[in-house]
């Protein structure tokens, strides 16, 4: 069923220009459609603020439940912005506030950038911890995403994330560890997932904190877990939700931080992404611009246009797939509750609502 614009949010726009539905907010059909309300804690940097908005939104949307989905994006003020990041907030985004006072059916937390050795330390720590705690309590179902898993983890659980030493960055096959929880079913038992991350939550560090590992990648580790009841919190390590081009937009990124002397190294390119094709043109402007750099000289231009058109997305049906699991588990308890107060800890005996 289709997103439902409630604000004047651009990111509407844009996704109506690609095919999809968007329902205007003044012609959502309330009659026997169950409405279900979503929010989005974007944490992203102003470089990506619309661009995680765009991913997630159109997740949600692509989902076949039966209902309208009003999203509700949040930040955190505590995280540093531009004039345009704080002017796209202060038009379009909703406060922490208002969320608490409206409810939400459930909540998405993406990642975000950090700066410190401790994520304790991060000026976000504790706004965010108390967002999470807010939502254990009051809402049906977390996501968290990447940064938002390890901030999880080490609050809730006292399990801190390891650097890994080097960044996992790339598209690696993943397989079903457990093939009978109900995010996972319709899923085939072997996908591709993106990620892109220095840090790491391993397998016995889940499973040390009682909770059940759903999907796991011999190269990457852990991309799907949940909290101990099965469904209050879900947790992603990669990221599902990414665009074709969006590990490409940043490699070019990185390339950019190197020849503006931001990185001592020229990046490597991400794993099992790039055909041998565009692996060779990338390798032929890394010389390049090596060169240039030596003879100081411009750099030439990032060739984006070869590369974009040999780019293959494997890991976004997969996406859609658990996305869409996860809302109807979602709709199905608030369905079931929704003419009753919210209880927020599921029957222990039936942690699923399956009896």
């Amino acid at each position: 069923m289709p997103l439902v614009a409630n604000s004047n949010l651009p990111t509407f726009k844009r996704l109506e220009a690609i095919g999809e539905t968007i329902i205007p907010g003044d012609n959502a059909i309330h009659q026997d459609i169950r409405e279900l309300h979503i929010g989005l804690l974007n944490m992203m940097p102003d470089s990506a603020l619309s661009a995680t908005e765009r991913q997630f939104f159109r997740l949600v949307g692509e989902s076949n439940q039966i209902a309208q989905f009003y999203m509700h994006p949040f930040t955190l003020p505590e995280l540093p912005r531009g004039d345009a990041g704080l002017a796209h907030v202060e038009q379009y985004y909703e406060t922490f506030e208002t969320i608490k006072q409206q409810g939400l059916d459930a909540l998405i937390i993406t990642g975000a950038n950090v700066t410190q050795p401790d994520l304790a330390m991060e000026p976000f720590w504790e706004p965010l911890d108390e967002i999470i705690e807010w939502a254990y309590e009051n809402v049906t179902s977390t996501l968290c995403s990447c940064l938002a898993t390890h901030a999880v983890m080490q609050a809730r659980y006292g399990q801190k994330r390891q650097h890994m030493g080097a960044k996992r960055w790339g598209v690696y096959p993943h397989y079903l560890v457990d093939r009978e929880h109900p995010l996972v079913a319709g899923v085939n038992t072997r996908f591709d997932v993106p990620h892109s991350r220095y840090n790491n939550i391993s397998r016995e560090q889940f499973e040390a904190a009682g909770l059940k590992v759903l999907v796991e990648s011999a190269e990457a580790g852990v991309h799907l877990a949940v909290s101990e009841d099965l469904f209050r919190i879900v947790f992603f390590q990669g990221h599902p939700e990414y665009d074709i081009i969006s590990l490409l937009k940043e490699y070019k990124r990185e390339v950019a931080r190197f020849i503006a002397c931001a990185r001592s190294d020229y990046p490597p390119v991400p794993d099992n992404y790039f055909t041998q094709q565009s692996a060779a043109i990338l390798e032929e402007h890394r010389e390049r611009v090596i060169a240039a750099i030596a003879d100081n000289d411009n750099p030439p231009p990032f060739p984006e246009a070869l590369i974009t058109e040999s780019l293959d997305n494997t890991w976004h049906d997969t996406a859609e797939a658990v996305l869409n699991n996860w809302i109807g588990k979602v709709y199905q308890l608030t369905n079931i509750n929704r003419n009753k107060p919210f209880q927020p800890h599921i029957d222990p005996n039936d942690p699923l609502g399956l009896k």
